[in-house]
């Protein structure tokens, strides 16, 4: 294999890890932010927590592997953007930390204050990784300070969080919390019975509307700024498609045809990411400052004999932790009932 053959393949290979990060992470955010809403007494509030509890610590794995093949394919993507976010992501971090904990020792204890603790501490952790995600890939499409020695430039040598919340950064920080929100009570409405499956499927209609409201400020920010403009691959109708799949996502929220609702969202989220990535192609981050000083897939790689490695044993292990990953959704496709002796959180 050519070395820009797997400089094009490692780039699509991470773009493919944060697409199914975001999807299957998103509904996980998503039910973490509703759940001191949604529920009005403990089982119920157990019984949300239930419906990802086979799955929230699988699904956070498809960031760590994300993390470690920009590590490896890309280690001056790698270390320009953990730099220059460097508090933004330990901001995501701590947010990740707080929802395990909260995850595993909400239960410790039947007292209603420590309970209600660790509920807010996974609403918070929750709406802090999304919002952080969100604004710090809307700033990756946007551009930021970079020089020609591959390094963040800053007047205070890092780059703060008030740097990451322009006003695009925070309208795409904004626009992913609402978009993990509706993914979340759509996952709900699949997963739920009885009056939480009512009351999340109400909620889905007004959270559509904000949801739609926000990501069409997006795109339409995007496009007159001209970020769409400067990028080798066009990304054709996948902008079209992920707003037609959010508005067609209406419609089946509101005839109550809940498996396809979900669907909608989360291909909605999926070619999102494919336009960021089209828009991205071949830059990994764009410099604002100049851009024959952008970070490429071919000024950022690693040599030819990484990728090499790394492409043979994607190859043997990413088929097998993708089946059982599908296993695991598979055996616990089933409702969430809010009777005490089923619920293991």
């Amino acid at each position: 294999m050519s070395y820009e053959f797997l400089q094009i393949l490692w780039f699509i290979l991470i773009a493919v890890l944060w697409i199914g990060f975001f999807f299957l992470e998103g509904f996980d955010f998503g039910v973490g932010m509703l759940l001191p809403f949604l529920s009005k007494k403990d089982t119920e509030r157990r019984a949300i927590i239930n419906s990802i509890g086979s799955a929230w610590d699988g699904n956070e794995v498809w960031l760590l592997t994300a993390g470690g093949a920009t590590f490896a394919a890309f280690p001056h993507w790698y270390a320009t953007m953990f730099s220059g976010f460097y508090l933004a992501l330990f901001l995501l971090l701590v947010g990740l930390i707080i929802r395990g904990i909260a995850f595993e020792y909400r239960s410790k204890d039947a007292n209603p204050k420590w309970r209600s603790t660790f509920d807010w501490m996974i609403a918070v952790g929750s709406f802090l990784a999304a919002l952080l995600l969100g604004t710090a890939f809307a700033n990756l499409a946007k551009g930021v300070p970079i020089g020609a020695d591959m390094n963040y430039v800053s007047p205070n040598g890092i780059m703060t969080v008030i740097g990451l919340l322009n006003p695009y950064g925070l309208i795409g920080g904004l626009t992913t919390v609402a978009i993990f929100l509706l993914h979340g009570a759509n996952f709900l409405s699949l997963k739920l019975e009885g009056k939480l499956h009512e009351r999340v499927n109400a909620l889905s209609k007004k959270l559509w509307v904000v949801t739609v409201v926000l990501y069409l400020v997006l795109g339409v920010y995007t496009y007159i700024t001209g970020f769409y403009a400067r990028n080798i691959v066009d990304p054709g109708i996948a902008p079209i498609a992920a707003v037609a799949f959010l508005l067609i996502s209406g419609y089946f929220i509101n005839q109550k045809r809940e498996g396809w609702a979900f669907i909608m969202v989360s291909l909605n989220i999926v070619f999102t990411q494919i336009t960021f990535f089209l828009m991205m192609f071949p830059n990994v981050m764009i410099s604002s400052l100049n851009p024959a000083w952008n970070l490429t897939i071919y000024n950022a790689s690693s040599s030819q004999y990484t990728l090499t490695v790394m492409s043979i044993i994607a190859l043997i292990f990413v088929p097998i932790v993708l089946v059982y990953q599908g296993w695991t959704y598979y055996m616990f496709r089933k409702r969430i009932s809010s009777d005490k002796k089923s619920l293991v959180y």
